[in-house]
């Protein structure tokens, strides 16, 4: 038979050599991982470089959205009068 290197994540390297065979790995017992610490946590999901890029995009997206909603509301016949009728109001010395 001959013999596959399985590569790992960097927190559970191996250097192991398993034999290649039809039988799942979860069956035989083997590569299983090991409980995830707060440490090991930190490590893998504690990189937050980009996130601050993702909120502003995701921010951004969010009042191309609201300004679309807008300009479909304000493009309506009924907006426009009461807005017409509040600039006249306003703009009258009465």
């Amino acid at each position: 038979m001959s013999t596959i290197h399985i590569p790992t994540a960097p927190w559970y390297r191996s250097t192991r050599r398993r034999n290649a065979s039809p039988a799942p790995l979860a069956s035989r017992g083997e590569n299983r991982l090991p409980a995830l610490s707060s440490r090991r946590a930190a490590a893998l999901f504690g990189d937050e470089t980009g996130a601050a890029t993702a909120e502003y995009a995701i921010a951004t997206m969010a009042a191309v959205a609201f300004a679309g909603l807008l300009v479909i509301i304000m493009r309506s016949d009924e907006v426009r009068g009461i807005l017409t009728d509040l600039v006249r109001r306003a703009l009258t010395v009465a």
